[in-house]
């Protein structure tokens, strides 16, 4: 049998293994995940002296740290800005079918109360319908003691899984390189390095200035006085993996809390001011000093990255789409490159020149 036929059949086993392993396999991908952004981190400390054990440990320290006061601080409040939310919903409804569709239908002759009430209706049934598969869910968990455990040790695994692996980490990439066949290994460097390039630009650029957004646009709703500007800048900082996205999703709805809220053009051209100042920030300085011109994935490409992997493999799915397709996009532009060197790009062009010189 060809080695060609050996290398597809390899590969559909490894696919039918990441299908059966899926669940399994989330901790010790999101271990990887971590222990890859962790990495430079803990390198940096130990340029500064310290040992690599000691360094994992500073690093850890100060993840946990963070983490500490997410829980502590950003959750409940996220949490209870949350339900102060869901409070506002009828008033909501009621204003836009005591004001705003008689306006609308003065403006326009059109009737848009029966619509909304359409969709009060369904907003109601799914709300039901979600609370009651989340009561179904938790009783399966409280019935069920094995589910449980296995979801808190998978959970417990992940730092056990980061520290290892970040504490070996130049170990292992040594180890992998030594395995390579010489012939293959500058090669396979070339393009491990190209790979590392986009995906460090990308997972840790991207995530700074994920996290950046959403402080600049949470603290500047804020101290404006706008209602639920913690819930609003995390989601509109989290959207900004998008490119758009977030100022899109983010300036929506924080312009029609502001609108209810104050009532004046003033508040606006405040939320205006204060997305727009984060704009600035990210194409002036996040972009150029963290990203620069090294991603190049569109933001469709990422979106679809997202739902494929997550349609595909689930929450592990959705940890590994996005460094995949940058993997897959360096790998694409390797083999444009190569075809553009190679004689069938412009063998056209070359049997005319030939005509012409002979």
């Amino acid at each position: 049998m060809r080695r060609e036929w050996w290398i597809l059949i390899a590969a559909v086993a490894m696919l039918w293994l990441l299908f059966q392993l899926e669940a399994m396999l989330m901790p010790f991908i999101a271990g990887m995940i971590l222990a890859y952004l962790a990495d430079p981190l803990a390198n940096r400390f130990q340029q500064w002296g310290l040992s690599r054990m000691l360094a994992v440990c500073v690093v850890f320290l100060l993840l946990s740290m963070i983490l500490g006061l997410a829980l502590l601080v950003l959750i409940p409040l996220a949490v209870q800005q949350i339900r102060q939310f869901g409070q506002l919903v009828p008033g909501i409804f009621e204003w836009v079918e005591t004001v705003l569709a008689p306006q609308i239908r003065g403006w326009t002759g059109l009737d848009v109360a029966a619509d909304l009430e359409n969709v009060q209706e369904t907003l109601a049934e799914h709300w039901q319908d979600a609370g009651g598969y989340l009561a179904q869910f938790l009783g399966q968990i409280g019935r069920s003691g094995m589910a449980l455990v296995t979801w808190v040790t998978y959970v417990a695994l992940i730092p056990v899984v980061t520290f290892y692996l970040l504490l070996d980490w130049g170990r292992l990439l040594d180890n992998l390189r030594n395995l390579m066949p010489r012939q293959w290994e500058p090669e396979a460097v070339r393009l491990v390095a190209r790979c590392d390039e986009v995906l460090s630009a990308f997972l840790r650029g991207q995530l700074l200035v994920m996290l950046t957004l959403g402080a600049i646009y949470a603290i500047g709703l804020t101290l404006m006085g706008v209602r639920f500007g913690l819930l609003i800048g995390m989601v509109a900082g989290l959207a900004s993996i998008v490119p758009f996205l977030g100022f899109i999703v983010g300036i929506s709805v924080a312009l029609i809390v502001a609108f209810f809220q104050f009532g004046s053009w003033l508040a606006l051209v405040g939320v205006v001011g204060v997305f727009t100042f984060g704009q600035i920030i990210e194409s002036t300085v996040l972009q150029p000093k963290l990203l620069g011109d090294k991603i190049g994935l569109h933001p469709v490409a990422v979106i679809f990255a997202v739902l494929a992997g997550g349609t595909l493999f689930g929450f592990t799915g959705v940890l590994l789409a996005l460094p995949a397709a940058a993997v897959i996009m360096v790998l694409l532009r390797e083999l444009k490159d190569r075809y553009k060197r190679s004689s069938l790009y412009d063998a056209g062009l070359r049997k005319r020149h030939d005509e012409d010189s002979s």
